[in-house]
């Protein structure tokens, strides 16, 4: 497979490139120059398969032959070694797709651990030691931290806002040590967001340091992320696959990048529908044509609260590739209110307990829904991770799983810094 840099055309990478740089150069994303379309007929033979062998063959056809296709099933197969998507009806034409029952409780461990499998296997060819940085705005720490904890020659620095994640999204990633490193940030997810990148655009680092990055802008995570759109095809009953419409909750946008990728190999997905907190810039841009991102506003949805999503020009450039017309793909945005609202609704309704991300899907998902469609919404996080908000919302206990009870009592093991990338640079540096 080869991509490009979307800042610079003529950078031509292939698929084992993008994922070793991360970013190309002037902090361009990568984008593949010709992704494989699927006949109605290939896909229904994907679909008979069961999802751990249908995505080692969806992986095996994009990635191509440069990495060799066993080497390609055995990370799907180490990667995926959990329980996979759930599909729950919650009325007659909506459903919950659950993305959350991988180790960290959330729909990132996809992406994740299939990068891990995928940069160790390409590390082990050069046996060179790499630096992963990242930032999170709640749920990429933990699984990448367990995605890539106690691997050989991989040092994980990972950066946080502080006092804007759970408790328990914390305890999953900053009790680790070993080779993962976090950092909390005394500012916005957006202000981690920048160190970040311009721990990648600082020649020094780069010298000095095998750098890169497990944020969905990595394509190895956005390609693992196709999968599970495929695998909604083959939890729903037949019926139901027509005018098939799906919400995403929207933060840094790499799930909304991922099925649309889905869409544009073949997958019969008629439409999307992207829904943001109250940090909605995509929302405002739709409606009124101006890119015009305000300050971050932390919300219980803290995974979204984001204001400058980085995977933003990969979805212009697949519509501007498809000719699709960008004003087909549906939207909304939540507030607070209208959040705890539907998180109470669902449950008093239908006896569903949600978290926030999933409430605004299924909030925005209820408004653009038309009468002939079938909805489905993505649960990209368990409720347990939001465990306070849910319980005080609903007035109830949540069971919490032993795994998690193992782990409150660990201690924290960040740092603390400003967002001051002269502090972040000696950490690099010195690590």
């Amino acid at each position: 497979m080869k991509l490009y840099n979307l800042k610079d055309k003529k950078e031509i990478v292939n698929f084992s490139e993008a994922v070793k740089y991360g970013l190309g150069k002037n902090q361009g994303l990568f984008f593949p120059k010709k992704l494989p379309i699927f006949s109605q007929k290939k896909i229904q033979k994907l679909l008979n398969k069961k999802f751990i062998s249908r995505s080692q063959e969806i992986l095996s056809i994009l990635i191509g032959s440069e990495i060799k296709k066993k080497k390609i099933k055995d990370s799907v197969q180490s990667a995926f070694n959990f329980s996979g998507p759930k599909i729950v009806n919650i009325t007659n034409n909506i459903y919950c797709m659950e993305l959350f029952h991988g180790p960290t409780l959330a729909f990132k461990d996809y992406g994740a651990r299939f990068m891990a499998q995928i940069l160790s296997c390409l590390n082990n060819q050069e046996n060179k030691s790499i630096t992963i940085l990242t930032a999170t705005s709640g749920d990429t720490g933990a699984a990448v931290a367990h995605a890539f904890y106690k691997m050989k020659n991989v040092k994980v620095i990972i950066l946080y806002p502080k006092g804007k994640i759970s408790k328990i999204q914390k305890k999953l990633f900053c009790t680790l040590g070993k080779n993962i490193t976090t950092i909390s940030v005394n500012g916005s997810f957006d202000e981690c967001q920048k160190l970040v990148k311009q721990a990648f655009h600082d020649q020094e680092i780069r010298k000095n340091t095998q750098l890169n990055s497990a944020n969905s802008i990595n394509v190895s995570r956005l390609f693992a992320q196709i999968c599970y759109f495929f695998e909604i095809f083959y939890l729903l009953p037949e019926n139901l696959q027509n005018k098939l419409v799906i919400s995403i909750p929207c933060g840094n946008f790499g799930n909304l990048t991922a099925g649309l990728l889905a869409k544009s190999m073949g997958l019969p997905i008629k439409k999307f529908i992207l829904a943001t907190n109250s940090n909605n810039t995509v929302p405002r841009y739709l409606e009124t044509g101006i890119w015009n991102p305000y300050k971050t506003i932390s919300t219980i949805s803290n995974a979204m609260d984001i204001s400058q999503p980085n995977n933003w020009p990969r979805v212009e450039e697949i519509f501007y590739e498809k000719k699709w017309n960008i004003k087909d793909l549906k939207y909304g945005y939540v507030s607070e209110n209208e959040t705890k609202k539907n998180i109470k609704n669902l449950y008093m309704k239908y006896k569903y307990i949600s978290e926030p991300h999933a409430s605004i899907a299924y909030t925005v998902l209820k408004k653009k829904l038309k009468i002939d469609e079938h909805g489905i919404f993505l649960g990209t996080a368990h409720p347990i991770k939001f465990q306070n908000t849910v319980e005080q919302i609903l007035n109830i206990k949540l069971k919490i799983k032993q795994n998690i009870s193992n782990i409150l009592h660990l201690k924290n093991l960040s740092y603390n810094i400003e967002p001051n990338f002269k502090i972040l640079k000696k950490i690099l540096l010195k690590n």
